[in-house]
Order: structure tokens, then sequence, then C-alpha cells
């Protein structure tokens, strides 16, 4: 009984790693939509996001399935992705194969239940993806464009399941920054395995990586301070709220905003750091979670956010 418990756990962990339960944060941003508008502890809506939030976790795990069969032969070439459990052989691509399809087919039955526009949001992600696996991800510039699109199509679910709109300023910063991590780590990928473990790598140049960084990066920052500074934040009602415009009377809440620039600016500039000068921009993930002075200002960002939004 003991060993068949034991078994099970390592079952259940090897297709945890199989799915990449550790990205599913990614699909986070479904809560933009409501985060902005003030509305994030409005339990309905929150209930709705949340659902969002599972569909997007359940496609964006069928992707990385989809992705790993068709990039079986590349993965085994690789240091790190060689021991991932399809191209290691611990899952055969029977399996993963057949998780795909009940994968895909919950998500999509759920998201039918949501709304037609949630499905064919739901339907548009995982075509992207599936062209993305097959064809889109061979072509420099058009694959980390696809990236972008599969975030945008996220924050855009989360906008149709509440019914709350992100402003364009912050959908152009969502737009931006997933151009700049997907660029990040394609050069890191190209800097520590060359071109032999991704099609597309033999296309592209440090230079030409060096200044599409450099782009985006810059992009995303002008994108986030002209959302800062021209939409006009939701008005609160808490008891901090007259207190604040009694010392601050006149000033505009929004330009309040403006003071998260900074943080911004810092966040980027040490994603970038830890690109070059340490060369771990090929697992975005592991960064954002490990690395202190990144979780430091990303924390301190929240609650700047949440204070400014939901406290003054």
């Amino acid at each position: 009984m003991y060993n068949a418990n034991v078994e099970m756990k390592e079952k259940i962990r090897l297709y945890l790693r199989a799915v990449r339960a550790n990205q599913w944060m990614k699909n986070g941003i479904v809560f933009t939509a409501i985060v902005f508008s003030g509305k994030l502890f409005e339990t309905d809506l929150f209930l709705k996001s949340f659902y969002a939030f599972l569909i997007f976790c359940l496609l964006s795990s069928t992707s990385y399935l989809l992705n790993d069969i068709i990039d079986y032969q590349y993965d085994r070439k690789h240091p790190v992705k060689k021991m991932r459990p399809i191209a290691s052989g611990q899952i055969s691509i029977q399996q993963a194969t057949f998780l795909v399809f009940v994968l895909t087919l919950i998500a999509l039955v759920i998201s039918l239940f949501f709304s037609i526009s949630l499905f064919f949001l739901a339907f548009a992600f995982i075509l992207l993806h599936f062209f993305y696996s097959l064809i889109l991800k061979k072509y420099p510039i058009v694959d980390i464009f696809t990236i972008s699109f599969s975030f945008m199509i996220r924050a855009f679910g989360g906008e149709v399941v509440t019914g709350y709109h992100i402003p364009i300023w912050l959908l152009l910063t969502i737009f931006f920054i997933s151009l700049f991590m997907a660029t990040v780590k394609r050069h890191a990928e190209l800097v520590s395995q060359g071109t032999e473990t991704r099609e597309s790598l033999s296309s592209y140049k440090g230079h030409l990586l060096d200044f599409l960084t450099t782009t985006f990066a810059t992009a995303t920052i002008i994108a986030y301070a002209t959302y800062t500074y021209v939409e006009k934040l939701p008005e609160s009602a808490t008891p901090f709220t007259r207190v604040f415009n009694q010392f601050f009377p006149g000033f505009e809440a929004r330009k309040w905003m403006m003071l998260t620039i900074p943080l911004v600016v810092y966040g980027i500039a040490r994603y970038a750091q830890l690109l070059y000068e340490k060369a771990e921009g090929e697992r975005p993930e592991k960064i954002i979670v490990q690395d202190t002075p990144l979780i430091a200002t990303m924390g301190f960002w929240v609650v700047v956010i949440v204070l400014l939004i939901y406290v003054l």
C-alpha cells in the first residue's frame, strides 16, 4: 500500500512536470482587467477571472505538451530539456498526445459554458500554439510575436468574462513586455546552446537580439509611463481617501501612479542584467521566483498599485 502511494505521488509529480505547472503563473494576466478596474475584491468578478485562469492553465499546458511532442528530437540534444518527461521517455508520445486531446476538450467545453466569446478566444489560443509548434516557431521574429499574441489573448480572456476593459496603453505594455521577455529568452538560448536546440536560432544574430531587446524594453517603459499619466484611476471610497485628499488637495490621483515608473524601469533593467551578466534568461519563470532584488521590486510595485487603486 505504501509503495502504491509513493508510486502514485511520483506519477503525479511527473505529469505536473510534463504540463509545466510551474509556469501557470503566466496565466495570471487574466486578472489584469479587474485589478486595474478596482474590482479585484468583488467575489463574482474574481471567480469569473479565476475560472478563466484555470481554462488558460489547461490550454497552456496543452501547448507545452504539444510543443514537447513536436520538439522531441531537439529537446534530446538540450542539456536541460532532455530531462523533460517526454524527451527522457518517461511519458510516451502516445500518452502525451492523449493528454493533449483530453485537456483541450475539457478547456474548450468549460469555456463554452461561460460565453461564446471566451470559447473563441480559447480556441484561438490553442490554434495559435498549434501553428506555433508546427510552423511559426521556425521563423525568427515571427516566433516571439506569436508568444506575445498568446499573452494578449489571455488578457482579453479576462476582459470577456468580466466585462471590464483593459486600457489601451496597459495592453500595449503587456504586448511589449512579453516581446521583451521572449527576446531575452532567445538571446539566452543562442548564447548558451547555439543553434542546435531551436531551428529559428540559426537565423538570429546576437546584434539583432540586442537591438530587439533594447527596442522592446524601451517600448515597454514608454507604454507604461503613458498609461500611468493618461489613464484615470478608479475612484475609491475608503476611510483613507478623505484624509488623503485633505493633505493633497487638487493633485490628480493618476499622477501618483507615475511613482511606479522607476520600479518598472528597474525591474526591466534587473532582468536584462541577469541575462547579460549571468545568462539566466532562458528560464524566465526561474528568474522571477528566485532573484531577490527582482522579487522585492515586483512586490513593492504590487503594494503601491494596491494602495493607489484600492486604499487611497
